[in-house]
């Protein structure tokens, strides 16, 4: 993405709706080739955490821990280097897409150090999250 042609824009907010406690050190996700995805209300998508940091189209990514499912409260749009949010609390920024359950839903990756799943981290259903512009491109 060209921080040149990157406005301003509203964050994504989202509701956790259901905590995921395992991770996987084989688990071969393959980034998409894009940097963002529009996201509509209503939908629901799978939050995956990594301490990978590859962001070229197809980078395998092994080391995930998942965070849980949420479900987006307004459309907008995700973009790689967005902060994810819970609370008070920064958890990471948006790495890239994995599709390979699309059009179910999308495996959102967080690239977090260390990389925590959703239980470790104390999430709970019903609790709210936001993706926010990271600061390089407000």
């Amino acid at each position: 993405m060209n921080p040149a042609e990157d406005g301003p824009k509203s964050a994504v907010p989202a509701t956790v709706v259901k905590v995921l406690a395992h991770r996987r050190t084989d688990r071969g996700m393959r980034l998409e080739p894009f940097a963002s995805r529009c996201v509509r209300a209503g939908e629901v998508h799978e939050l995956v955490a990594t301490d990978h940091g590859e962001t070229a189209s197809g980078a395998r990514i092994d080391r995930v821990a998942f965070l849980g499912f949420a479900e987006i409260n307004a459309g907008g749009v995700l973009d790689r280097g967005d902060e994810l949010w819970v609370g008070g609390r920064r958890i990471g920024v948006l790495l890239g897409f994995d599709g390979c359950h699309f059009p179910n839903h999308y495996n959102v990756l967080v690239r977090a150090e260390p990389a925590c799943t959703g239980t470790e981290l104390g999430l709970v259903p019903g609790e709210r999250l936001a993706f926010r512009q990271g600061p390089a491109r407000r």
